[in-house]
């Protein structure tokens, strides 16, 4: 990577900013030969690859500017890891609520007012409100969830026809999940607040 830079024109002038529409398709890329059936080893390693060379590639930006490397990027995940699991690295006990307490840990560990700070925006909806409602719960959040179980294949198919039914209708159903989405946030974010206030 570092000869690519030197000697590549097209690598050479690449920034984080230009990159990220190639870490999100290479991030894709990874996801469809892991859903693959079967699942070609050769191609999800070689998928692996290219989305391993993107770190590489970011942190080698990096490096060039006098801001951290390759070496650099491998010590934080490794401290993080040790640091969010005691009960493997620290000889505590394993944890009820191992869910609960990463990110209670987190939470602490990045001073988040609120469980919803630091999930991304550029998230797809689905994944922001699987976000959104894993979190709450992880932390116990007093919002009334529904908790009935349900079964993957259930999941996909009441979705799918979900999305029929909308569309029917003349009803954006990405926009409406958004909507309802942001009422469960501001429901989540007062919630603690309450919480904050009945602690103080």
């Amino acid at each position: 990577m570092q000869r690519l830079r030197a000697e590549c024109p097209w690598d050479a002038q690449q920034s984080h900013r230009s990159l990220v529409k190639h870490l999100i398709e290479e991030a894709a890329e990874v996801t469809e030969a892991i859903e693959a059936d079967p699942v070609s080893d050769a191609d999800l390693c070689e998928e692996l690859g290219d989305l391993l060379m993107q770190v590489y590639f970011h942190a080698e930006i990096a490096r060039t500017e006098q801001r951290f490397d390759i070496e650099d990027v491998a010590r934080g995940i490794c401290d993080k890891l040790v640091a969010r699991h005691p009960w493997v690295f620290d000889g505590a006990a394993d944890p009820d609520d191992i869910d609960g307490v990463w990110e209670q840990a987190k939470q602490a560990e990045k001073q988040r007012a609120s469980a919803l700070e630091g999930i991304p925006e550029p998230l797809n909806t689905l994944a922001k409100a699987g976000k959104v409602v894993s979190r709450s719960r992880a932390v116990h959040v007093d919002v009334a969830m529904a908790d009935e179980p349900i079964t993957a294949d259930a999941v996909g198919r009441q979705i799918l026809a979900l999305v029929q039914r909308a569309q029917a209708s003349g009803v954006d159903a990405d926009q409406a999940t958004r909507d309802a989405l942001r009422v469960l946030e501001y429901q989540v974010r007062d919630s603690e607040l309450h919480a904050r206030g009945s602690d103080s």
